[in-house]
């Protein structure tokens, strides 16, 4: 039985036990578009419940999913659970009061969880692995109340399997859609994050970022997408590429959505530690809500590089450039990065070498926790892949692994190129935001994600258009450490000015 099939069971098992009334006093509330303040607003008023909240999700998917594949699976505890959430609800308990509490989440297939779903990273290697608890994360996410709704889908092993691996796409389900253009690139590799979310699958998702995997897909597919410093958030539990430049954050429909869920997820993790116990000092007292103002833009510099804006995204984004100085904001226009060779041979060579090594040790170390798996290494995994993969998996090949499998721990490459990883970063985009005394640098698409990746450092991406065939892009802004309170100011009043995003069509074109 293939995976879709068996998620098109799961979900028509769940649907039978819908009530009819339920449905029809559902009907008489809009969830289209539905963000975290609506539904608080109508939990208060006994216009929703977590149920129907949950129904109407699972509805979608099964009407949607088969075309778009952005959910590898559902949660089939997940009406359990939003009965519960009811409960406390109706009990008036404490955890009734948590932001977060009765809300449907989909957290990418790389983030583990100890429930019925499986952990994979999008691989069949792992189908049926047994992870020893949730990742910090989702730890995080059920205790501000959230109800797991399932596994976003993603390009398989974060696209560090091959480098000819199609974004979106996997051997468990194949490969997921733009939904707003079909023929659309969705991006990766947090492609199903993105798509659910754009699509009204799911009220919010967590996806995962080594270089560009939430802030591109946020770009392609019209959401919000928070890359936090690296450190912030936990990657315990999550099937890993670099301990170095690995991160996870929220895509979300709106930037306060987005916050909503970094303010739950963010903080100290015991078992990601020194990491998370450093990135703690960057939260600020009182949360990240605070810095949703609608005049944010005001006196903010924002740097606009040649080095990401050629002459063609000059004039897409001049009426964005015009809004944001009409909100406050001055443009430092026609910068350019310092050090360019060093910075550009750091994004590409150096990065690609320490990659390689980190992602062999980072992930041996992974599988060695798992209470039960079949693959033990990523010599098992190549291993299982050449023999009990599919003939598309067979087609896409797995060069990056090999080449990472070649690889043996941080040697005299390894620590060179980390070194120059290190120079380009103080003398290329720290230097460039403390010369120009930058609040952020801006950048079209995700195009500024290369540099951002490198050094650990924040970016959020904001929706910014269609082009004319309808597909979308988004506006970038990124900064250095810590900096996520001035980026949300940024990227809200940004939102808040322009209000671009528009849902995708009942199916895409």
């Amino acid at each position: 039985m293939s995976v879709l099939a068996t998620v098109f069971i799961s979900l028509c098992i769940i649907l039978s036990s819908f009530s009819c009334n339920t449905i029809t006093e559902a009907k008489t509330f809009s969830f289209q578009e539905i963000t975290i303040d609506d539904i608080h607003i109508a939990f208060k008023q006994n216009r929703l419940t977590s149920r129907q909240l949950v129904e109407f999700y699972l509805s979608e998917i099964h009407r949607a999913n088969p075309i778009l594949k952005g959910i590898i699976e559902v949660n089939l505890d997940a009406l359990f659970l939003a009965d519960k959430a009811d409960q406390e609800r109706k009990s008036n308990a404490p955890e009734s009061k948590l932001r977060l509490h009765g809300i449907p989440a989909l957290v990418k297939d790389n983030i583990a969880t100890k429930d019925k779903l499986n952990t994979t990273a999008g691989s069949l290697a792992l189908i049926g692995s047994i992870v020893p608890q949730d990742a910090g994360v989702v730890k995080k996410l059920r205790k501000a109340g959230a109800i797991i709704l399932g596994k976003a889908t993603m390009t398989e092993w974060a696209a560090f399997r091959s480098g000819i691996l199609p974004s979106g796409w996997n051997g468990r389900l194949g490969q997921a859609l733009n939904p707003y253009v079909a023929s659309a690139d969705p991006l990766g590799s947090s492609t199903g994050s993105a798509t659910s979310v754009a699509a009204n699958m799911a009220a919010i998702a967590l996806g995962t970022e080594t270089a560009g995997s939430i802030l591109s897909p946020s770009s392609a597919n019209s959401v919000v997408g928070i890359k936090p410093t690296v450190g912030l958030t936990s990657r315990a539990g999550v099937v890993p590429v670099s301990h170095r430049q690995d991160t996870i954050g929220p895509i979300c429909r709106t930037v306060a959505d987005a916050v909503e869920v970094l303010d739950a997820i963010v903080g100290f993790d015991q078992d990601d530690s020194p990491a998370t116990k450093k990135a703690s000092t960057y939260i600020p007292h009182g949360g990240y809500r605070q810095f949703l103002k609608a005049d944010g833009l005001r006196n903010k510099r924002l740097g606009i590089s040649r080095d990401l804006f050629g002459s063609n995204d000059i004039k897409a984004y001049q009426r964005h450039f015009n809004t944001l100085r009409q909100k406050g904001a001055v443009l430092v226009d026609n910068l350019e990065v310092p050090n360019t060779d060093l910075v550009y041979n750091a994004i590409g060579d150096a990065q690609t070498i320490a990659l390689f090594a980190e992602f062999k040790m980072d992930l041996n170390a992974y599988l060695t926790k798992l209470v039960h798996t079949r693959v033990q290494s990523l010599a098992d995994v190549i291993a299982f892949n050449k023999i009990s993969a599919s003939e598309k998996v067979k087609e896409y090949g797995q060069d990056i692994m090999l080449a990472a499998e070649k690889t043996n721990g941080i040697g005299k490459l390894e620590r060179e190129a980390l070194s120059n990883i290190t120079k380009a970063c103080k003398y290329g985009f720290e230097k460039m935001m403390k010369d120009n005394k930058l609040d952020a640098l801006m950048s079209p698409r995700a195009d500024i994600a290369g540099l951002l990746a490198i050094g650990g450092y924040p970016g959020i991406n904001v929706p910014a258009g269609y082009d004319k065939s309808g597909v979308p892009f988004g506006i970038s802004f990124g900064g250095l450490k810590g900096s996520e309170p001035t980026l949300i100011e940024i990227a809200y009043g940004f939102e808040q000015a322009t209000h671009i995003r528009k849902p995708p069509p009942s199916h895409p074109r």
